[in-house]
């Protein structure tokens, strides 16, 4: 009994090795929560590409934009576990988003296999090259000098435009005043026209306009310089010490996903994601890689980044209904 109960178990056993083997035996789904066209959309279906030839299966994007990306998030976590369904997704769903909605049908720590960080999107302080306001450590003074005269635009309450101008606020010691608009053109629009000091946006929106000396770079927000914006220092260089904030974007499988699955991903995401024309290709989206060395890497990342931005949630004291 004991060697039928044995010989069928090493069956099962190979039975699902087998199939993770040859994994993956239909179309794979790629699941993101932001509209088509945005940087989201374009590194997934880079990576959706690359996978198709890799795995011989086509790899299909699903975009379900809404809820800051967290709808799409949603949508990904009640998915079986099978890996035929996964989800690019950013720092938004998985990190502010949580601390923002009072509602979301997932927890961004648990519903989710890590599978692999993908691309970061460094962000960069900017104003108006006649503002006055000559570096970040002489907006710092003058704010000090005057609290809540300087202003910073942001496209939204509780975006990371937002999160970051809170964090540089709060470790600076100073105070200036939030203006929130709906999007990056407008406040973009507002600080090279002087009517608002300065604004912390992704270094992809804001450098054709630096370039052409509409907008003065103050700082980038990583706490290395931006290869973008070579001699710009970072906030944490010129004093702020430890101030590391910017965009990133990574792979995920639903909770439950068989681990040879996942690392199997995380192998082939990372080849992908050091491939020179890929590399190429995000340079022209102002991203740039940002690779974990294996799943369980991404998933401690990510844990820290939840406390991070809950934190500067928090000081912010924006909330979303």
């Amino acid at each position: 009994m004991k060697k039928i109960i044995l010989l069928l178990c090493f069956i099962l056993a190979s039975l699902h090795a087998q199939s993770q083997s040859i994994y993956p035996e239909k179309n794979v789904t790629i699941i993101v929560g932001f509209p088509p066209g945005t940087a989201t959309d374009t590194v997934a279906r880079i990576i959706a590409e690359r996978f198709a030839v890799k795995f011989g299966k086509p790899f299909i994007i699903d975009n379900k934009p809404g809820q800051g990306g967290s709808l799409g998030a949603g949508a990904a976590a009640i998915t079986p576990p099978d890996g035929y369904t996964l989800l690019l997704s950013a720092t938004a769903p998985f990190a502010t988003n949580p601390h923002l909605y009072s509602k979301l049908n997932y927890d961004s720590r648990k519903s989710f296999a890590p599978i692999g960080l993908v691309t970061w999107l460094p962000y960069v302080m900017v104003t108006n090259p006649k503002s006055g306001i000559n570096s970040m450590q002489d907006l710092i003074d003058k704010a000090k000098a005057e609290p809540d005269k300087y202003t910073y635009a942001s496209i939204g309450n509780g975006a990371t435009t937002h999160l970051l101008m809170s964090m540089f606020t709060s470790q600076a010691g100073i105070k200036m005043v939030h203006v929130p608009y709906k999007g990056s053109s407008q406040s973009q629009t507002d600080v090279i026209a002087g009517q608002v000091d300065v604004t912390f946006d992704t270094v992809l929106t804001l450098q054709p306009h630096i370039k052409a000396g509409k907008l003065k770079a103050l700082a980038t927000g990583g706490l290395t310089r931006t290869s973008f914006l070579p001699d710009v220092p970072t906030v944490d260089e010129i004093g702020l010490k430890g101030f590391n904030g910017g965009a990133w974007l990574g792979l995920f499988a639903p909770a439950g996903t068989p681990k040879a699955i996942v690392e199997r991903l995380h192998k082939e995401l990372n080849l992908t994601m050091q491939d020179p024309e890929v590399l190429k290709r995000l340079q022209g989206l102002g991203a740039e890689t940002l690779l974990s060395k294996n799943p369980a890497e991404f998933e401690e990342f990510i844990q820290n980044e939840y406390v991070k931005w809950g934190q500067r949630v928090k000081e912010s004291g924006a909330k979303i209904e």
